[in-house]
C-alpha cells in the first residue's frame, strides 16, 4: 500500500505541474493546441490512479494503473514535443520530464508486479 500512496502523491503532483504548464503556455506563448493535450493526460494520470486504489476488483484496479501508465507514457510525448518546438526551454522541460519518468516507472513497477499476480 506505500507504493500506492507514493504513486498518488506523484502523479497529484505532477498534475500540479502540468497545470502550471498549461497555464504558462497559454498565457505566455498563447499556445492551445499542444497545452490542452499535455493537460488532458497530464492529469489524466493521477484520476486513473486515484480509480484504481479505488478499484473494484483486482482486474479494475490492474486496468486503471495501466491506462495511467499509458497517459503518463503520452504526456512524455507531449512534453518532448514543446520542448523541440522551443515551447518551453531545457532546464523547465527537464525538471518536469524528470518528475514524469519517475511516475512513469512507478506505474511500470506496479503493473509488472500486478500482471505476475
Amino acid at each position: 500500500m506505500k507504493e500506492y500512496n507514493l504513486i498518488a502523491d506523484k502523479s497529484k503532483s505532477l498534475a500540479l505541474r502540468i497545470i502550471k504548464l498549461y497555464k504558462y503556455l497559454t498565457s505566455e506563448h498563447k499556445e492551445f493546441v499542444l497545452s490542452k493535450q499535455i493537460l488532458r493526460s497530464g492529469t489524466s494520470i493521477g484520476a486513473n490512479v486515484r480509480e484504481a486504489i479505488r478499484g473494484q476488483s483486482d482486474a479494475d484496479f490492474y486496468a486503471k494503473m495501466n491506462i495511467a501508465l499509458k497517459e503518463a507514457e503520452e504526456t512524455l510525448y507531449w512534453l518532448e514535443l514543446l520542448h523541440e518546438s522551443e515551447y518551453i526551454e531545457t532546464t523547465h522541460f527537464t525538471s518536469i520530464y524528470e518528475d514524469c519518468k519517475r511516475v512513469t516507472k512507478i506505474l511500470m513497477s506496479i503493473t509488472k508486479a500486478q500482471k505476475q499476480e
